[in-house]
C-alpha cells in the first residue's frame, strides 16, 4: 500500500488534523531511508596480547637464541647457557612475520573510511615519539664509559632519528629498526595504493593480488630497486594480514580467504629458505622445516581466530596496556638487554634462567616509563599538529 500525500496542520482546537491529499506529478519524493551507521571497531584486545607474544618471541631469541654481541653480555655463548632451550628459542626470530600479520590487519583497520592526513598523522604519531625516546636512550647509555658496547657516531645518530639509516647506509642505533623500515614502506605503498583513492573492498582485493604477482616478479626479475619497494620477502605476511581483515569484515568472502591462503603458502617458503639449513654440528642451532613452518601458522591462524571474533572471551583490561607496552619494548629490550643481562648475570651473579626473565621485566618497566612519560603526551600532541589542515 503507497500513502498518499498528506496535509498536517493544528486545529484551533489544538486537535492535529492530517488532510489527505491527491498525488500530484510535482510531489516531493519520500525521504531517502538513513543510512547505516558507520562501521565502528571495537578494540581487539586479544590482537594487543598477541602483540605482545611476539615481542616476547623476538626478545627470547635475542636474549638466547643467537649469537654475536648477546654473547659478550653472557660471557658465554647462549648455547651453553641454556643447553635446553637455545634451540626453541632460536625460533624467536619469526616473531618478526607475526608483526607484520598483525599490522597488515591493523593498518587495513585503521585506514578503512580515514582520509590520507588523518591517516599519515596516525602513524607518524605512534611510531616517532617512542622511537626518538629509544634512540636518545641507547645512544646515552652506549656512551657511558662502563658499558662496553661501541656507541653510534653522532652523525649517525642524528641520520637514525629520519628512520631512513637503512637505505642510506648509516650505522644503526636500534637493531630492531631493519622491521620499521618494512613497516614504513608498507604504509607507503598502502597509502598510495588504498587510503588515498579511498578504501573499499574492491580497491583492497586488488591492492592484495596486485602486490602478490608484482612481488613475485620482483623476486625472478632480480631488480635491487624493486626489491626494495616490493619486499617481496615480506609482502605475503602483510598481505596476509590485509586479507584477514576482509575476512574480519565478512567470514564468507571467498577472495579474502584467497588471498590469505596465498599469502601463506608464499609466506612460509621465504620463511624456510631464510631460515632453515641441513644440520651442522658448528651451526648455533638447527630450526627444522617443519618447526619454522608452524610458527609462521601460527601467526597466520591466531590473527585469523581474532578476526573471526574466537577470541571474543579474551578481553580482559590488562591485554590493552599489554599492547601499548609492546612497541616500547620491542624497540629498547635488544640493547639495552645486552646491558642488563651483563648487570644481572656476570656482576651480580643471578643465574641464566632467572636473568633472562629478570631482563623481560625490566625492559617491560622501562617500556611501561616510556609508554607514559612519552608516548600518552607526546602521541596526541603530534597526532593534532599533524591532523590540523594548513592554508
Amino acid at each position: 500500500m503507497i500513502d498518499t500525500p498528506a496535509d498536517t496542520r493544528e486545529h484551533p482546537t489544538g486537535t492535529v488534523v492530517r488532510a489527505v491529499l491527491p498525488p500530484t506529478a510535482d510531489a516531493a519524493p519520500p525521504a531517502e531511508p538513513p543510512r547505516p551507521p558507520k562501521r565502528r571497531e571495537s578494540r581487539l584486545r586479544a590482537l594487543d596480547g598477541l602483540r605482545l607474544v611476539a615481542a616476547l618471541m623476538v626478545a627470547a631469541y635475542h636474549y638466547g637464541g643467537r649469537d654475536g654481541e648477546v654473547v659478550q653480555a653472557w660471557g658465554t655463548s647462549p648455547r651453553h647457557q641454556f643447553p635446553t632451550l637455545h634451540s626453541l628459542f632460536s625460533y624467536g626470530c619469526l616473531g618478526v612475520q607475526v608483526f607484520f600479520v598483525i599490522s597488515g590487519f591493523v593498518i587495513c583497520m585503521s585506514g578503512w573510511g580515514r582520509p590520507l592526513r588523518s591517516f599519515f598523522a596516525s602513524r607518524a604519531s605512534r611510531l616517532l615519539p617512542a622511537y626518538w625516546a629509544a634512540i636518545l636512550i641507547i645512544t646515552g647509555v652506549f656512551a657511558l664509559p662502563v658499558v662496553a658496547y661501541k656507541a653510534a657516531a653522532p652523525s649517525d645518530v642524528l641520520v637514525n632519528l629520519t628512520m631512513l639509516q637503512m637505505p642510506l647506509g648509516v650505522d644503526r642505533v636500534l637493531g630492531v629498526c631493519w622491521t620499521l623500515w618494512a613497516e614504513i614502506r608498507f604504509y607507503a605503498l598502502f597509502a598510495l595504493c588504498v587510503v588515498l583513492p579511498g578504501a573499499n573492498r574492491r580497491r583492497v582485493i586488488m591492492f592484495c593480488a596486485g602486490w602478490t604477482l608484482a612481488a613475485a616478479i620482483t623476486q625472478g626479475a632480480k631488480s635491487p630497486l624493486l626489491d626494495i619497494i616490493l619486499m617481496p620477502e615480506y609482502a605475503p605476511y602483510f598481505i596476509g594480514g590485509v586479507g584477514l581483515y576482509l575476512v574480519h569484515r565478512d567470514r564468507k568472502d571467498a577472495y579474502a580467504w584467497g588471498i590469505v591462503a596465498v599469502s601463506w603458502l608464499i609466506g612460509q617458503h621465504y620463511a624456510v629458505d631464510r631460515l632453515w639449513h641441513a644440520p651442522n654440528d658448528t651451526a648455533f642451532s638447527n630450526r627444522s622445516a617443519w618447526g619454522i613452518i608452524l610458527v609462521v601458522t601460527f601467526g597466520y591462524v591466531a590473527v585469523a581466530a581474532i578476526a573471526l571474533g574466537w577470541m571474543r572471551w579474551a578481553n580482559w583490561r590488562w591485554l590493552t596496556v599489554a599492547g601499548a607496552l609492546t612497541y616500547p619494548f620491542y624497540l629498547v629490550h635488544e640493547h639495552l638487554g645486552w646491558v642488563v643481562i651483563k648487570a644481572y648475570h656476570r656482576t651480580l651473579g643471578i643465574p641464566s634462567y632467572a636473568t633472562i626473565v629478570l631482563t623481560v621485566v625490566t625492559m617491560l618497566v622501562l617500556a611501561w616509563v616510556l609508554n607514559r612519560v612519552v608516548e600518552e603526551r607526546l602521541t596526541p600532541r603530534l597526532r593534532a599538529l599533524l591532523s590540523t589542515p594548513r592554508n
